[in-house]
């Protein structure tokens, strides 16, 4: 598998995360409405520099295929998302780590990036399953996950301890490959991506 890949529509471009790409996330990570149910959070330049490290070492692994949001509409970087959990023997990956400017949520953009990663997973990368998992109190996330047709497959109790020391119950998510040409065109199939 390319884990540099460039993956775009009409939408969205997701190219591969780089070092570099700190300055113009920056403004993006400090929001803290992005921050407020999560697993950790992003509050200066350094811990942003540190979450960027930690990602292209999990790609090195080839665990990770982290991207840059580049919004097509604004011209302008709005988030971070990745391939993550990667079990390339099993033909299986999780779509996570997504964080989307807060003025940019509910444009459209995530459902376009998503369609993107669904499409190269399935018909480029040839994957079995894609999960997908959010906090159990992040009822925005759940909800979008729900609305490209994922299903909700159970609720890990105690999963996690958030950078706060909360405990964690995380909704776990899927999307099979079988499922995927239906999803394809029942959901996004009205969208012109």
């Amino acid at each position: 598998m390319d884990f540099y890949p460039v993956l775009e529509n009409k939408r969205v471009i997701l190219r591969p995360l780089q070092p570099e790409d700190a300055a113009a996330l920056l403004p993006v990570a400090l929001q803290p409405a992005l921050w407020t149910v999560g697993l950790g959070r992003i509050d200066n330049k350094p811990a942003l520099e540190a979450y960027i490290a930690l990602a292209m070492r999990e790609r090195e692994q080839k665990v990770s295929v982290p991207f840059v949001i580049i919004d097509k509409q604004t011209q302008r970087v709005a988030g971070s998302t990745r391939f993550a959990g990667m079990a390339l023997a099993h033909k299986r990956a999780e779509i996570g780590y997504t964080w989307i400017d807060t003025a940019l949520q509910g444009s459209g953009l995530n459902k376009a990036m998503k369609h993107a990663m669904l499409q190269h997973a399935f018909e480029v990368m040839d994957l079995n399953r894609i999960e997908l998992k959010t906090d159990v109190l992040n009822t925005q996330s759940r909800n979008a996950i729900l609305s490209i047709g994922a299903t909700q497959e159970g609720i890990f109790r105690h999963h996690m301890i958030t950078s706060t020391g909360r405990l964690r119950d995380t909704v776990y998510f899927s999307i099979i490959k079988e499922e995927w040409p239906d999803i394809r065109e029942r959901i996004f199939g009205k969208y012109n991506f």
